[in-house]
């Protein structure tokens, strides 16, 4: 799959912000970033409107974008949330998902276990995203469905770069399997549980990733 520029651009400055190349209230300057990758000020605005809806980054008028890393007490908050409103995707997906949708999941969670195959932390990521959205959509909640896709595109950078962890990618790819036996089976309480699960340890291992990065850094 064909990766926009946009994307890139704003993938490259996820890790640059992570990795602590650009510090907390440092400017993203446009012009500067264009330069940097080679690219018209377009897609680097785009990129940096994405960090902006992560809450990667602030947009200050007349002043322009600048880094905001989220406190550890924020994040976790949020994790927790996001936990809660995927287990009731997941427990009202079960009640209604058709056959469908169901084989739809499947063929989404086959993509993620080629990425797998692969050890392709990043194509994982891109169809596991799809993967959610169809649970959100199947809800049959269209309430539901926004709220859980703007926190996901909240959390999206911390969800994304946890999967770098070692065994992560197996990991997630075993939790994935039982919350589609859950949802195959129709049962409400095990396919809850099984996705506050698996969002809920993504945020223990975006910590512990970040704490080995800081380690590797010192």
């Amino acid at each position: 799959m064909e990766i926009r520029r946009a994307d890139h651009i704003a993938d490259q400055l996820e890790e640059f912000i992570f990795t602590g190349a650009f510090g907390d209230g440092d400017r993203l300057d446009e012009i500067r970033l264009a330069e940097r990758f080679g690219v018209s000020r377009t897609p680097v605005r785009e990129a940096l409107q994405k960090l902006v809806v992560s809450g990667l980054a602030e947009q200050i008028p007349r002043r322009g974008v600048f880094v905001r890393q989220p406190g550890p007490v924020e994040l976790v908050e949020m994790f927790e949330v996001m936990a809660e409103i995927e287990a009731i995707c997941g427990s009202l997906a079960a009640r209604r998902i058709s056959d469908t949708a169901l084989e739809a999941l499947k063929k989404a969670n086959a993509n993620c276990q080629a990425a797998v195959d692969c050890g392709d932390s990043d194509a994982y990521y891109r169809e596991n995203e799809k993967f959610h959205h169809l649970i959100y959509k199947h809800s049959g909640n269209g309430f539901l469905e926004q709220e859980a896709l703007r926190l996901h595109r909240r959390l999206k950078p911390f969800r994304r770069l946890q999967l770098r962890l070692r065994g992560r990618l197996a990991q997630s790819m075993a939790e994935h399997e039982a919350i589609v036996q859950a949802l195959q089976a129709g049962d409400q309480a095990g396919a809850a549980d099984a996705l506050r699960g698996h969002v809920a340890v993504q945020g223990e291992k975006f910590h512990h990733l970040m704490a080995s990065i800081k380690t590797a850094a010192e």
